[in-house]
């Protein structure tokens, strides 16, 4: 049994471990998982690749909090990826100040 959850894990909305828990079960069967999703191979795709960013996101947070909340929104569809990138960048230009 684990005594402490990983950053990574804490942070994960319920769906995101469902989704998890079933992708180990099927063996990591993206097809499989598509079948009991009953949505196309490239949805299941796509959601893979959204959940290792927000995994990303949540171990780069140590680096800069800040940064990792942008990426985290943009990742979540709650900011589009070119205005966090704009956010981003100007934050950089100030010397991480905000």
């Amino acid at each position: 049994m684990i005594d402490i959850i990983p950053d990574w894990m804490a942070t994960l909305e319920d769906e995101d471990l469902t989704f998890i828990k079933r992708f180990l079960l099927a063996s990591g069967s993206l097809k499989e998982i598509a079948n009991q999703y009953q949505v196309t191979y490239p949805t299941v795709r796509l959601r893979l690749d959204k959940l290792i960013q927000k995994i990303k996101i949540t171990e780069q947070t140590e680096q800069d909090p800040y940064i990792a909340v942008i990426k985290r929104l943009a990742v979540n569809d709650r900011l589009d990826f070119e205005t966090a990138k704009i956010l981003i960048d100007e934050y950089k230009k100030q010397g991480g100040k905000v």
